[in-house]
C-alpha cells in the first residue's frame, strides 16, 4: 500500500474486562505491520485499561480491526479517522505561517 492508499486513524479501545487482553494484544499482534504506535493506561480507580493505537492503514484494515476488537466482550473500541489528504506535502511547499513557524500569525 502506499500513502495515497491509506488512512491515519487512531482506534480508542476501553477493556472493563482485563481477562480480555490477551486476545486484544493477539489481534494487535495480527495487525501490527500497520500499527504506528500504541499506549495504554490502566485506570484502577475505574478497574479499567484505556488503549489508544495508532494506525495508518486501508480503511477495509481499520474497520476489520475495530470490528474485531469490539466483538470482544467487555471490549469498546471506536475508530477516529484524520482526514483524507492527497498525500505529504513536497519537500520544496513552503512552511505555513502562524506563531512558532516563522511567520506572523495574520492570514
Amino acid at each position: 500500500y502506499t500513502p495515497m492508499d491509506t488512512r491515519l486513524a487512531v482506534i480508542g479501545i476501553i477493556v472493563e474486562d482485563l481477562s480480555a487482553t490477551d486476545h486484544i494484544n493477539n489481534l494487535l499482534h495480527d495487525y501490527g505491520t500497520y500499527i504506528v504506535g500504541r499506549m495504554g493506561v490502566p485506570y484502577r480507580q475505574r478497574g479499567v485499561s484505556v488503549i489508544s493505537v495508532i494506525l495508518d492503514a486501508p480503511n477495509d484494515v481499520i474497520s476489520a480491526l475495530t470490528g474485531k476488537l469490539g466483538q470482544l466482550g467487555g471490549v469498546s473500541a471506536k475508530a477516529l479517522y484524520a482526514p483524507a489528504t492527497q498525500g505529504p506535502p513536497a519537500e520544496s511547499d513552503p512552511l505555513p505561517h502562524g506563531p512558532g513557524r516563522g511567520g506572523t500569525g495574520r492570514l
